[in-house]
């Protein structure tokens, strides 16, 4: 969010501008990216190094050990995290900036614990890696520099830790057994991302590394340390905020502080700038202002606005800050009958159903995420209708990038403080440690319009069951009455005491929830609490039917999902073909929830034909698990306003895994990404079928009702029309309501069930603005024909348009290509019988070449032998 006058940082030598301290008092911040090499500690083999990076993707680089993501790999390198190591540089800095009144070097992230030392005095001692560390370095700066960071292993200190404690704090995801500890599970410990210990979906390869930019930050007099922008009032004809700049000077001295936006000036205040580190408060207007929404309720319009520190009429420091005017509110009022309470985000005035999923990292290896990568998985969230993403308390707080782009696309973040499934340590050091990490991230988030709500943890209070000795995961069991104690005491100081105390103080506009899921205060979430939120696992680890999400439905469901496996193209980038089965060792390795494998086995006997090959198995997993998620967001959204959240657990992937993902970690859309995103439209039919009715209910999201036609066909495989309706309806605002049912037998009278469909379509001046397509039976039971495929490939502008055909119903087509690069607009679509359906690659490959490279793959082909 701040941006700096920047000078690039060649061949390891600082270069200065050539101008006096009289002309320019500008900051300047320069990257010390380039020079760098490692060791471990205990070696005297220096070799290349990239920072930002991990040791891991060093070695890597050096080809010091395979890619751990291929075969089995992963289990090779356990011994990188259990070892010391050691990076160095050196730069030059000139006399100019020698001459500098302050010389600052700023790490932004080390992963963890690291002692820095420049021209060998110790100048810092991190041990968090969430927090940004900041150093007066001008006293042992010379012309000619070494800069030093010794990492130390996070399985040592940690191991110690344990051994001070005395006794094992819960911490079920941590896969210490993997990485040869046997119980000893280390990683509450340290205020290190908790992914990278393993978990259910991802492999345990603990990182150590300078991880985020290091630069050296230079100025003189004074400079802008943070700002802050208050909303105090919105309207239609008026926006009035107050932006609270903190600034650090040298001495008391007059100085003007300027808002802009674009061109035009705002405000213009002259100030007393006070010796030390003080805040000033600037208010200014924006006329006629245009409002920021999420994600398909309108545009999400930025201000960029930016602050101008002027001393002596010379320009001083900046800093750019993209503002959003909006409202937002969690709302969570009691319900008539007092018995629950609602849960929903109000922005602009508007209940906003929330639709999205939840985020984790988009690698175990941080620093190789690029920012196409977040542009890609941001953009994926928006292409789906998502309005929502929650940023998961086992990851990291992510970079800027990752929420101006949320920004840019109206997502709304849900964001947890980064700590999940364990109890932690409750040591004055440790609580200290992390107040400074939660006033780090707050202080750099909370100008964010997207940012929509701070919460403490992830399903800790549920694990541990607070209120109810029969409640929670058998942790409290584990404990004698005073470690229960102690351990009680860690949780309600870290979660009902400092986050909220330092949310409150440094964004008090943004919500708190203290855990998810819960149903409040002195409340444990149940499949059935009428308040608070859910994580509904029913499904999958209750091995519950599909048809059970109709039943459980949250005032807001912030977790649920189903696994599948990657497409054959992914398997086949980290596997081997002596791998293709899911019984090998290889495939059991890439499989992190224990019975993961056998519970989508499970799952997909019961309504498909379970294939014997291989790459169709992987492909039907994928129906079956969109078949799962779009069950699920039907529910929730059919059951508004009462319910008015659908997160689903999860977006994407850290390695090549089988999971809970709708993109892989090449970037590959699942067949749930695209089953997610037409549930998500903002106005949808849904198809409700019972043993005796079939009932029609529309959703919407948009702010007005609207007239439309409801056109009801019942269609066979061959594609005769064996029954009509048309049905004039109102599309309510912001509701879901049925529209229209009948009776099944009435429907079913000249059809059978296993060879039929129903297709609902609403129509609007004359335009169809979504379609459902409803079976009456289970894939297994369902009479599917040989189709007849035409395909036609032609060229656009902009890339390839495929237009299909067939003759018969095409159950589930998927597209494939030999370039993984190729992205089809639509896939995994049913094609109902005498119908076009038209599919938009873009690409540029020739026609010709595309044609050669094009598979495709339906339902039909995994039932023949």
């Amino acid at each position: 969010m701040k941006n700096w006058l920047v000078l690039l940082f060649v061949s390891g030598l600082l270069m200065a501008c050539s101008h006096s301290e009289n002309e320019s008092t500008e900051v300047i911040k320069t990257k010390i990216s380039g020079n760098w090499q490692f060791r471990q500690a205990d070696s005297s083999q220096w070799h290349p190094a990239t920072v930002p990076g991990t040791v891991h993707t060093d070695l890597l680089a050096n080809q010091l050990i395979d890619d751990p993501f291929y075969r089995l790999n992963e289990k090779q390198q356990q011994w990188i995290d259990k070892m010391d190591w050691e990076y160095q540089t050196n730069f030059t800095i000139s006399n100019d900036i020698l001459r500098k009144q302050h010389i600052e070097l700023v790490f932004e992230g080390l992963d963890t614990y690291a002692d820095v030392f420049l021209n060998d005095q110790l100048i810092l001692t991190a041990d968090n890696m969430f927090r940004t560390w900041r150093i007066d370095c001008k006293p042992f700066l010379k012309a000619e520099n070494d800069l030093r960071v010794v990492l130390k292993s996070p399985i040592k200190i940690g191991l110690q830790k344990l051994n001070d404690l005395g006794y094992q704090l819960p911490a079920d995801n941590d896969q210490s057994e993997n990485g040869g500890l046997g119980t000893q599970r280390v990683s509450i410990f340290t205020r290190k991302a908790g992914y990278h210990f393993g978990w259910d979906w991802g492999p345990r390869l603990v990182t150590s590394g300078i991880w985020r930019p290091v630069n050296i930050e230079v100025w003189n007099q004074a400079r802008i340390d943070d700002v802050q922008i208050i909303q105090n009032q919105l309207d239609n004809d008026n926006a009035n905020l107050t932006m609270v700049a903190e600034i650090k000077a040298d001495t008391t001295f007059p100085a003007s502080l300027e808002v802009w936006h674009q061109t035009n000036l705002l405000s213009n205040q002259e100030v007393q700038l006070l010796a030390g580190s003080h805040f000033y408060k600037i208010n200014f207007d924006i006329k006629n202002p245009k409002l920021w929404w999420p994600n398909g309720l309108g545009e999400a319009f930025l201000y960029p606005i930016t602050l101008k520190l002027i001393t002596n009429k010379t320009l001083t420091d900046t800093t750019h800050t993209d503002v959003g005017l909006r409202t937002l509110r969690l709302v969570r009022e009691p319900d008539a009958d007092n018995i629950g309470e609602s849960f929903y985000f109000e922005v602009n005035g508007r209940p906003v159903f929330a639709k999205g999923a939840n985020y984790i990292p988009n690698d175990i290896f941080l620093p190789r995420v690029t920012p196409r990568h977040y542009e890609q998985v941001v953009q994926a969230a928006a292409d789906a209708n998502m309005n929502m993403l929650r940023v998961w308390g086992g990851g990291v707080y992510e970079d800027d990038l990752f929420y101006d782009l949320c920004d840019r696309h109206g997502i709304l973040i849900w964001q947890d403080f980064m700590f999940a499934c364990a109890m932690y340590p409750g040591d004055s050091a440790f609580l200290e440690n992390v107040r400074h990490e939660a006033i780090d991230n707050v202080k750099r988030l909370r100008n964010h319009p997207s940012l929509a709500l701070w919460c403490g943890n992830n399903e800790i209070e549920n694990a541990w069951g607070p209120y109810d000795e029969n409640r929670g995961w058998g942790w409290k069991q584990r404990h004698s009455a005073a470690e229960r104690a102690a351990i009680w005491q860690a949780y309600d100081t870290l979660f009902h005491h400092i986050l909220p105390q330092v949310v409150q103080q440094l964004d008090a506009k943004t919500p708190y929830w203290h855990s998810s899921p819960s149903a409040g205060m002195g409340k444990l979430a149940g499949h059935d609490t009428p308040s608070g939120d859910m994580h509904y696992w029913g499904v999958w680890h209750g091995q519950h039917p599909f048809s059970d999400f109709k039943k459980h439905k949250a005032r807001f469901m912030s977790e649920y999902g189903f696994q599948s496996f990657p497409t054959m193209a992914s398997v086949a980038r980290y596997t081997e073909p002596q791998d293709w089965d899911l019984d090998s060792e290889v495939m059991t390795a890439h499989q992190r929830s224990g019975i993961g494998n056998q519970r989508i086995r499970a799952y997909m006997e019961q309504d498909y034909v379970v294939p014997q090959d291989f790459e169709q198995l992987l492909y039907v997993s994928q129906l079956l698990q969109a078949e799962a998620i779009r069950t699920a967001i039907e529910a929730h959204r059919g059951a508004m306003p009462y319910c008015m959240g659908s997160l689903y657990w999860q977006l994407n992937d850290v390695w090549p895994v089988a999971s809970w993902s709708g993109i892989d970690s090449y970037g590959q859309w699942k067949a749930l990404h695209y089953a997610a995103r037409e549930a998500f439209k903002n106005t949808v039919v849904i198809v409700d079928q019972t043993d005796s009715l079939l009932r029609f209910n529309v959703v919407s999201d948009l702010a007005e009702p609207r007239k439309a036609v409801l056109q009801m066909e019942v269609l066979n495989f061959d594609g005769d029309t064996l029954f009509n309706k048309n049905i004039p309806i109102t599309i309510p605002a912001n509701l879901a309501q049925e529209v229209f049912a009948i009776s099944t037998s009435e429907i079913l009278a000249k059809a059978k069930p296993i060879v039929a469909m129903i297709s609902a379509r609403l129509i609007e001046n004359d335009q169809e603005i979504d379609r459902a397509l409803h079976y009456f039976v289970s894939p297994k039971e369902m009479q599917l024909p040989d189709p007849e495929i035409t395909l036609d490939v032609t060229k656009t502008k902009e890339g390839l348009l495929i237009a299909l055909s067939t003759n018969k119903l095409v159950k589930n087509l998927f597209l494939m290509h030999a370039s993984d690069e190729s992205h089809f607009s639509d896939n995994f679509f049913d094609v109902p019988a005498g119908e076009r359906k038209e599919v938009f690659v873009a690409t540029n490959i020739s026609v010709e070449d595309f044609r050669k490279g094009l598979r495709i793959m339906h339902l039909k082909e995994t039932l023949k032998k």
